[in-house]
């Protein structure tokens, strides 16, 4: 299984847990294991469409899988994947 660092906002869908474990071999995979496990949160995550919603971003080992193959981003039980929403802002 692989470990996925929850974002605060994401929390509530995951009882405050800051890092679950999820199984599967791809991006797409683990986030339709946490979604079975705590329901809900691939909506967050993914639109209707099942895109990566614009203001997630995810991360395989560091790397942002938007430069990888996405969704299809290969995972193993030792990958730690982050989520981080983004963060918009500009001079006061």
């Amino acid at each position: 299984m692989a470990t996925v660092r929850i974002p605060t906002p994401l929390r509530k869908h995951t009882d405050g847990q800051e890092e679950v474990s999820a199984s599967g071999t791809t991006i797409d995979e683990i986030l339709t294991d946490l979604d079975k496990n705590y329901p809900g949160i691939k909506a967050r995550i993914c639109d209707e469409y099942g895109a990566v919603r614009k203001f997630v971003n995810i991360f395989a080992n560091e790397e942002d899988i938007r430069y990888l193959d996405n969704l299809q981003t290969p995972i193993k039980d030792s990958d730690e994947v982050s989520m981080i929403p983004a963060i918009a802002g500009g001079a006061a």
